[in-house]
Order: C-alpha cells, then sequence, then structure tokens
C-alpha cells in the first residue's frame, strides 16, 4: 500500500500548487483592480486641479485632501495585495 500513499501525497501536492496558482491569479485580478482605482483616483485629482486652474482659482483644500486620500487608499491597497501575492509564491515555491 506504499504506492498507494506515495500517490496520494503526490496528488495533495500538486493540488496545493494548483491552488496556489488559482490564488494568486485571483491576487493579480485584485492587484490589476486596484491599480486601476488609483489611476482613477489620480485623474480625478488632476482633473479638479485643471478645472479650478481654468476658472482662475485653487482647489479647495478639502476636495484636495478627498481625493488624495483616494489616491492613498488605492495606493496602500496595491502594496497590501503585492505582498499577498508574495506570500502566495513563496508558499508555493516552498511546496514545489
Amino acid at each position: 500500500m506504499a504506492i498507494w500513499d506515495t500517490l496520494k501525497r503526490e496528488l495533495d501536492k500538486a493540488g496545493q500548487v494548483a491552488q496556489g496558482a488559482l490564488d494568486e491569479g485571483k491576487l493579480r485580478l485584485e492587484l490589476h483592480r486596484a491599480k486601476q482605482r488609483a489611476d482613477e483616483a489620480a485623474a480625478s485629482l488632476g482633473f479638479a486641479v485643471y478645472r479650478a486652474k481654468a476658472a482662475g482659482g485653487e482647489l479647495e483644500g478639502e476636495r484636495y485632501a478627498s481625493l488624495a486620500a483616494n489616491i492613498m487608499t488605492a495606493e496602500a491597497e496595491i502594496a497590501r495585495v503585492e505582498r499577498e501575492i508574495e506570500t502566495v509564491k513563496t508558499s508555493r515555491a516552498a511546496a514545489s
């Protein structure tokens, strides 16, 4: 029965590697979406500054703070997801 135990171990190992690849794929999609949110937030800030300057004024401090906070939130999300991807990659490398 040793062959069945070996086969089971190898199948479990392959399953873990496949699950790690799926997890990494999901995280990469999440990372892409977070980067899109950061880009949208930066564009919103840029447009707001442009519109304020075009109108001959300055962007209000509260508006700037709100838009900048959106960028910081998105960047924090990007950093978090990148750390998770590295963790999954490390786990997957250890499993293989």
